[in-house]
Parts: C-alpha cells; structure tokens; sequence
C-alpha cells in the first residue's frame, strides 16, 4: 500500500500530569517545543489542549491563541486542530477559541460515558460548535467514540452543518465507552465508506494501551493514525514515553512496516482539503 499516512500527535490532553510522566508538555513553551520535535519526526496534525497557570484544562482562548501563534511560527505548515472536548469548559466556552481560526477542531457530536462522568455533547451545543466552525472557516474532526456519533455526522454533512465531507476519528479504549474490539472497528470503516464514500479519509485513537493497537489497525487499514501523550504517557507496560515524538516514531515504524509514506504537511493539508498555507 502506498497510500500516505497522516500521523496526529496529541500533545497533553486534560488529565495527564506531570506526575503521571514529566515528559507531558503543560506550559505553552513546554507545549511549542515538544509539538516541534513531534513535528520533525513526521506528525502533521498537532490535537491541542491548553492548561491554566496550576496545570489545569481550560478553554481559555488568549491561552491557545500563544499556543497557535507559536506552533505557526516554529512548525510551518503543520495543521493545527484545537480542542472544543467538555473537558475543558462547559457551555459555549468550550467554543470561545473558534474565532482564532484554527485550520481544524475537534467536534464530538454526542454524548458517552466516561470513566467517572457523562461526557455531555447536547444537540444545541454540537449544532452551535458546527455554526461556528463553518463561520470561520474551521474544518472539524469528528470524534466519534460510538457507531451513533459517524451517523449524526453524515446527518450535519447533509443538512449543509458541516462543509465538506466529515474527517471521522474513531475513538477506541476509553473506560466505559467503546471499547478496542477489532468487529467494531471494521464496522466503523464500512459505516464511513457506506456514508461518505469509499475514498473518505478517516482516522482512529486508541487510549491507553490501545494506542499502539489502533495505530496498527489504522495504518494497515489504509486510514490516518493519532498517537500522543493525551492518549497514553508509556511506550510499554513498564516504561515512560520520553516524549511526544518517541511516539510519533513508533508510529511512523508502522506506516514502514505496512509500506505506507509518512504524509508531509503539504499532503496531509491536500488529503484533508486545507488550504496549503495556515
């Protein structure tokens, strides 16, 4: 298979700590640098949280607005997708960044459990987020962490909510969600090629553990891969993850080993439909 492989790197997520794995970038200077170094070892796509001055998530838009700024500067070319994930804020707040203009945000468009909460996405938030992104131009992901949320987005796609054809992630592993079960996800390709068209391009996540597991089926499936500290802090059972690009590496060895060219920023802007220049 010669098809490129868009490798996303998730570079700190809301709950990793630095006590988890002091690799975990929290500061915005802590964050350019470890998003550069994923970048030079072939991550295309940066998934950005920004953390308070006490390491805590926050949506707050002047925080990703340096963060933004800075990943323009030292990675160019590099697509910059924010989370809108309620982790971070409740309401419309989840959304106050939206105006920077970012090339991609996350969209969850329904709601799941959690490991200890309900993750709520209500229908008058995820179609206010949708209105959003396409008023400024920001082409959404879709994280789809059940069956349900793939269909909810061909429904948007087809009332004009979302502009072009949905970029689908499948979020696999997390605790009381979906979890990483091989039947599924074959299901979860058929479902978007059935919706969207065999050519679609679509990607997956696995937490924890999983990561290493989804990266694999992703890759040899033909579809796009997301890695990152947000996901998961080791390498192994038994060690920490040095950093961001360690495993972005590890990645880019699968997209080796199944003969598939890590895509470059230009491509993965041209399979994604952005525009080549941020």
């Amino acid at each position: 298979m010669s098809k490129p492989c868009i490798i996303c790197v998730a570079i700190t997520g809301s709950l990793p700590t630095k006590d988890n794995n002091p690799a975990v970038p929290i500061t915005i200077s802590e964050q350019i640098e470890s998003t550069q170094e994923a970048f030079e070892a072939g991550a295309t796509i940066a998934h950005c949280h920004v953390r308070d001055d006490e390491g805590k998530p926050t949506s707050d838009p002047e925080r990703f607005g340096r963060l933004l700024e800075g990943l323009r500067q030292h990675c160019p070319g590099m697509i910059v997708q924010l989370s809108t994930g309620g982790r971070s804020g409740a309401g419309q707040a989840r959304g106050g960044m939206l105006p920077l203009k970012p090339d991609m945000a996350s969209l969850s468009v329904g709601s799941n459990n959690f490991p200890t909460r309900v993750y709520e996405n209500p229908p008058d938030l995820v179609d206010w987020l949708a209105s959003e992104m396409l008023e400024y131009g920001v082409k959404p992901e879709i994280e789809a962490f059940d069956l349900s949320h793939i269909l909810k987005a061909h429904a948007m796609w087809q009332a004009g909510q979302i502009a072009a054809r949905p970029y689908v992630q499948f979020v696999m592993g997390v605790k009381n969600a979906m979890p990483a079960d091989r039947a599924v996800f074959d299901y979860y390709i058929h479902t978007v090629k059935r919706l969207f068209g065999e050519d679609v391009a679509w990607c997956a996540a696995g937490i924890g553990p999983n990561q290493i597991v989804l990266n694999d089926w992703a890759i040899s499936a033909g579809g796009h891969a997301r890695t990152g500290l947000e996901d998961n802090v080791r390498i192994d059972r038994d060690t920490l993850a040095p950093s961001n690009a360690a495993l972005v590496r590890r990645a880019a060895e699968l997209c080796d080993r199944y003969e598939r060219p890590v895509a470059d920023w230009r491509t993965a802007r041209s399979i994604l439909g952005l525009p080549q220049a941020a």
